[in-house]
């Protein structure tokens, strides 16, 4: 137990580092980048223990800990504005559906 604990402290801690917005400078561009690919235009950003995020996880398999801060119906953000929530997320790997590991930028 101790060592799934640490393991998903670990991951965790990885997903923060690896989801740090860098800034980019001025101009016309979004005023953030992320490490991870394109910023994203989240809908909502919720924990993965959340009963959407949770329905949406387990239909496709993916099992996270309670810690881990996924984005609900994502988008890359190409135009430069978001109304909702911009996010830089770690795996953006299943569609607008659901976009995982997501940190919000402003």
């Amino acid at each position: 137990m101790q060592s799934k604990l640490a393991f998903v402290s670990l991951a965790f801690a990885a997903a923060l580092v690896a989801a740090n917005p860098t800034p980019r400078g001025e101009g016309s561009e979004p005023a953030s980048s992320c490490s991870t690919g394109p910023v994203q235009c989240c809908q909502s950003i919720v924990p993965a223990s959340d009963s959407t995020a949770a329905g949406i996880l387990g239909s496709l398999g993916i099992v996270l800990g309670d810690l881990v801060d996924v984005g609900l119906g994502c988008t890359s953000l190409l135009t430069g504005t978001c109304s909702d929530q911009a996010a830089c997320c770690e795996d953006n790997s299943h569609g607008d559906l659901i976009s995982i590991s997501c940190v919000s930028i402003l």
